[in-house]
């Protein structure tokens, strides 16, 4: 993909934080006039040794009401993008295109009493900006955070998981959050052990959230790498949970931008 001059800015890179060999997050300026709605993703580029310059899609995790963009990526090994990636240090430049696109906002659904939000890996990053927003809280009365990694480690923000409900703007809404962390490799406290499509067709993620899957109130928001998608679409139609069209309501959204 390419991208003129007219069509992306230069910001510059805040900090570059490590949270394992293979995950990291980085915070980047904003510019002023950069507008997302929160859940949506924006393309980011960096210029190789050569001078060619390599784009990727990436979610914002942080809220459109912030001064800077934060967003949270993996290192895959030999890969074009994020090798380059993961070397850009404090300072450095990095390009952002000017407009943002996706279809994992909250105007995706007309109604439903209780909104879940399941993602694997890096897939976590658009919820949470769309929980960084009143929106969500006033528009639900019950929010289902589900976030599986393969290895506890892989766990990230939970301190800002942790602390959403204690800010002053929805403290008198955390009654309706619901955090469930799913590891897939190894059992860890306070976290349920398995994919997200094996823990629904078991009940247990539903029994963790106290609240049933239904097509009548559940909306389902979904993120992650395709098949992880594509395997989690299938076992909601069995509920009769459909994908919401601009103009055919559904009760599940999804993202994929592979």
């Amino acid at each position: 993909m390419t991208a003129s001059a007219e069509k992306f800015t230069r910001q510059t890179l805040l900090n570059v934080t490590p949270l394992t060999p293979s995950l990291f997050t980085l915070r980047t300026t904003r510019d002023p006039g950069f507008r997302f709605t929160a859940g949506q993703f924006v393309r980011l580029g960096v210029t190789k040794v050569d001078g060619s310059t390599v784009w990727r899609a990436y979610s914002v995790v942080s809220s459109p009401f912030d001064e800077f963009l934060e967003f949270l990526s993996i290192v895959v090994p030999g890969g074009e993008f994020t090798s380059e990636l993961s070397r850009l240090r404090e300072g450095d430049t990095l390009m952002v295109e000017k407009q943002a696109t996706g279809f994992l906002t909250l105007d995706r659904f007309t109604d439903g009493r209780d909104l879940w939000m399941l993602s694997t890996g890096t897939g976590v990053a658009p919820f949470l900006s769309i929980l960084q927003n009143f929106e969500v809280w006033e528009k639900f009365e019950r929010i289902i955070l589900v976030y599986s990694v393969r290895e506890a480690k892989e766990l990230a923000y939970q301190d800002l998981i942790a602390e959403l409900t204690q800010r002053e703007y929805l403290a008198e809404y955390a009654h309706k959050f619901h955090f469930i962390a799913t590891v897939t490799r190894e059992d860890h406290p306070g976290a349920l052990n398995g994919r997200i499509t094996t823990l629904i067709e078991t009940g247990e993620l539903e029994k963790a959230a106290g609240v049933a899957l239904t097509p009548e109130h559940s909306r389902v928001m979904i993120c992650g790498n395709p098949q992880m998608i594509d395997d989690t679409r299938a076992v909601l139609k069995t509920r009769d949970m459909r994908l919401a069209l601009t103009r055919k309501p559904g009760q599940v959204a999804v993202e994929n931008y592979w």
